[in-house]
């Protein structure tokens, strides 16, 4: 059926109404008048397919990737990047409004918004015909898209990554089947340290052994200047991509990258943020806004490798960072030592269990930060920081519905 598509969803997708019922259409912008094929009916809502374009939008722009629409990655590359600024503000405002609450944010916008991230994944299998294939997943699903070019991913993690996988289809080092749980190689992870330019190789295998491993280490050194190779041993029935045993082959295991003033050391393990420009960005307005004295006690709930505790300590008298993933308060407590900081401490359990004991031992709670993943806050740590009643809670969300 043609229908006009009216506005975005929270997805990005399009959004029209057939017999008043919300129909969900990808791949289109408002002001699009389209023919659409209906795939899925709920009691609530309609799943479209796009059929073709009968008439563009005044907003829409040509895709700059050839991949969108078939990768699940970049949903906006049709509007104009203010556009998409403008899309977003307007769904943060939503967000808000829906519980009460009018609001005007501020959006701090991103100077390079091609090729800045700091990691790339790929993950490596089979295609349809049985032979060897890397990517990224198709939308809502594990078919692997081959792709040569991805314009958000780092130029030369991208060179890299096509490297190691040129290395396994040359060497025919078996790669992972998901339905039969066989094969070796599941993913390719490269993380850069977009200020120190320094390199991790993170090969994710379902075994203990890869096939000429030797050769790959010293191409990847000598062709590359790689830093560190480590393999990551993952094989469990999984969609997590990291298992929890690593295999330094080459290097230390680490590396370093600068944000601000200070250091960090990334294992393998560590969270961080994926768009470091902007991560810059996004904690010195979050102090800024905080208004932070030198007496004030922070707590870093989520605190991941201690960036954000970090960037506060010179503002606050204590900071105190909880983490659930022990590796990333080893690195915490290494970035404080590397930045020469003595007033963070680092704790590594449940958000909950440690506050708790600190409050007990008769700890005040100025100011709580929370960074969660997209799925938000605990209930149990909202409850926890109702109880602790902080004088100022700050909540940075990479998943505004939260």
């Amino acid at each position: 059926m043609k229908v006009e598509i009216v506005k975005l969803d929270d997805f990005g997708r399009g959004i029209c109404f057939v017999n008043n019922k919300v129909t969900f259409v990808p791949n289109t912008i408002p002001g699009d008048i389209v023919n659409i094929k209906i795939v899925k009916e709920n009691k609530k809502y309609n799943e479209a397919i796009l059929i073709d374009l009968v008439k563009s939008s005044s907003k829409r722009i040509d895709a700059p990737c050839p991949y969108f629409g078939i990768c699940g990655g970049c949903t906006l590359q049709t509007l104009s990047y203010e556009k998409g600024i403008d899309y977003k503000k307007e769904k943060v405002i939503n967000y808000f409004k829906k519980m009460g609450l009018i609001i005007n944010p501020s959006l701090i916008t991103n100077d390079t918004p091609y090729n800045y991230r700091n990691k790339a994944q790929y993950p490596v299998g089979l295609d349809k015909s049985g032979a060897p294939i890397m990517g990224v997943f198709a939308e809502r699903s594990h078919e692997i898209v081959s792709m040569q070019k991805c314009f958000i991913q780092n130029v030369e993690a991208e060179k890299i990554a096509f490297a190691i996988y040129k290395f396994i289809k040359e060497q025919h080092i078996p790669v992972y089947n998901e339905k039969t749980m066989e094969g070796l190689i599941r993913h390719i992870v490269i993380k850069v340290g977009i200020r120190t330019h320094e390199v991790m190789c993170i090969l994710v295998v379902n075994g203990k052994k890869i096939p000429h491993e030797q050769e790959l280490v010293e191409m990847l050194v000598k062709e590359y200047d790689v830093k560190t190779v480590v393999k990551n041993i993952n094989m469990k029935n999984t969609n997590v991509i990291l298992g929890y045993d690593n295999v330094v082959l080459h290097g230390d295991g680490y590396i370093y990258d600068i944000l601000g003033d200070y250091t960090f050391k990334i294992s393998p393990m560590s969270f961080y943020q994926v768009n470091p420009t902007q991560a810059e960005a996004l904690y010195n307005i979050a102090i800024e806004e905080t208004n932070l004295s030198k007496d004030d006690i922070l707590f870093d709930l989520y605190c991941g490798i201690g960036t954000i505790g970090i960037f506060a300590s010179k503002y606050v008298n204590k900071v105190y960072g909880i983490e659930i993933v022990p590796q990333a308060i080893e690195d915490a407590k290494e970035n404080a030592k590397i930045n020469g900081i003595s007033n963070a401490s680092f704790y590594d359990g449940d958000c909950k269990d440690v506050v708790l004991n600190l409050k007990n031992s008769g700890m005040k709670f100025d100011t709580v930060v929370v960074d969660p993943p997209r799925k938000g806050c605990s209930t149990e740590v909202i409850n926890l920081i109702e109880e602790i009643s902080p004088k100022k809670v700050v909540y940075v969300s990479c998943n505004s519905a939260t």
